[in-house]
C-alpha cells in the first residue's frame, strides 16, 4: 500500500516561493492501477517524483508498505527504488545499447550477474512481445517499441510499483491502446501497483480503477473513475470530463431537461442508442453535445441529451439508458 500523507512541495524561484504541492493525501492500494491527472501545471510530475523520492517533499511523509521513504539513508533509498521504477514520456533509453543491453542496465546496478541478467531480460523482451529485438538499438524501433523496452527495463528489478509520468503522451492512439493493455496485462499477471500521471482523461478512462484530480497542486476530486466521470464535482474535474464545456448550455429556456450520459466501456452497438430509444420508448432526446469513441467494441466518453417532457418522460429515459451495461446516467441540473 502506499501512503501520501499531508503532502507539500515548495520551489524556491526568482520571482519567489513557488508551491507545486498543496496538502495532498492519497491512498493506493496493493494490485491497483490507480490514475493522477491534471492540466499543465497541476503538479502531477511533482507529485510522481515526491513519491520514489527524486524530489525531496517540504512537508509530508510518503509511506510503502508503511515504511517511511523520506526517512531512508541514501543506500537504503537506493534499494528502495528499485522496488519502485518510473517510464516517462520520453522513453529515457540509452542510444548506445542494445535493447537487451538497455534492460540488463538495472541488473547491472544491482550487482545481478549477467548469465542471470541476460535470462531476466530475455524473459521481460517474451512478456513486452519484443523477443525478436533483442539485439536492436532503440533508434531502430518505432516510439510504440522503444516504450515496451523501457517498461520491461522498469520491470527488471522486479519492483512493487510502476510509475508512469505521461508515458503515453508521445504515442498515437493506436499505440497508447496497445500500450495500455500492455499495463493492465503486467499489472494482472504480476500484480504491481501502477500509478498513472497524465492529461489524458481517456487514458484514465481506459485503465485506471479510481482516479484524483490534481489542480493548482491540490486533489480536489478523487474516487472511481466511473462515479467521477458520471458526476464530477469540482471545476477541474468538469473541465476535464467534458472539455467541449457541453454542460454550459443552457435549455430551460427552451423548457428542454438535461441528461448526461457516460459510456465506461459500454458494448457498441451498430443501431444507434437514441434512435433505438426513441422507437422502443417513444422518448425523442436531442443531442446536444457529445465526445464518443470506440476501443476494439466498447464505447467510451459521454454525451448530453436535451429532452421535452414531464416528469415520467425523463423518469423512464434514465430508466432506460441504466438497463445498458456500463453506461451512466444522470440528470445535469447545474452548470460547469
Amino acid at each position: 500500500m502506499i501512503e501520501i500523507k499531508n503532502l507539500s512541495k515548495e520551489f524556491q524561484t526568482a520571482d519567489g516561493t513557488v508551491e507545486a504541492l498543496k496538502d495532498v493525501n492519497l491512498t493506493i492500494g496493493d494490485g491497483e492501477i490507480y490514475g493522477i491527472i491534471g492540466m499543465s501545471g497541476a503538479g502531477k510530475s511533482t507529485l510522481v517524483r515526491c513519491i520514489n523520492m527524486l524530489e525531496r517533499p517540504t512537508e509530508g511523509q510518503v509511506l510503502i508498505d508503511g515504511q517511511d521513504i523520506g526517512a531512508l539513508s541514501t543506500a537504503e533509498l537506493r534499494k528502495a527504488r528499485r522496488e519502485i521504477t518510473m517510464i516517462f514520456q520520453g522513453f529515457n533509453l540509452l542510444m548506445q545499447r542494445t535493447c537487451l543491453k538497455n534492460i540488463c542496465f538495472p541488473l547491472e546496478l544491482a550487482g545481478v550477474n549477467k548469465t542471470e541478467a541476460r535470462k531476466r531480460a530475455m524473459e521481460l523482451l517474451e512478456i513486452v512481445g519484443l523477443p525478436d529485438k533483442a539485439n536492436a538499438y532503440p533508434a531502430q524501433l518505432s516510439g510504440g517499441q522503444q516504450q515496451r523496452i523501457a517498461i520491461a527495463r522498469a520491470l527488471a528489478t522486479e519492483p512493487k510499483v510502476l510509475l508512469c509520468d505521461e508515458a503515453t503522451s508521445a504515442l498515437d492512439p493506436k499505440t497508447t491502446h496497445a500500450i495500455l493493455e500492455l499495463i493492465r496485462d503486467i499489472n494482472r499477471r504480476l500484480g504491481i501497483s501502477v500509478i498513472i500521471i497524465t492529461h489524458q482523461m481517456s487514458v484514465v478512462e481506459e485503465i485506471c480503477s479510481r482516479v484524483a484530480i490534481l489542480d493548482e497542486g491540490r486533489v480536489v476530486e478523487e474516487g472511481l473513475v466511473s462515479e467521477i466521470f458520471s458526476s464530477p464535482k469540482s471545476k477541474a474535474a468538469k473541465r476535464l470530463v467534458f472539455p467541449e464545456g457541453a454542460d454550459e448550455i443552457l435549455l430551460e429556456t427552451r423548457g428542454e431537461r438535461r441528461i448526461r450520459v457516460v459510456f465506461s466501456g459500454a458494448v457498441a452497438s451498430r443501431e444507434p442508442l437514441i434512435a433505438k430509444m426513441a422507437m422502443e420508448e417513444k422518448i425523442a432526446a436531442s443531442i446536444l453535445g457529445a465526445s464518443t469513441r470506440s476501443i476494439g467494441d466498447k464505447a467510451y466518453g459521454n454525451m448530453l441529451l436535451g429532452i421535452t417532457g414531464d416528469d415520467d418522460t425523463v423518469r423512464r429515459a434514465i430508466d432506460y439508458l441504466r438497463s445498458i451495461p456500463d453506461v451512466l446516467v444522470e440528470e445535469v441540473t447545474d452548470h460547469v
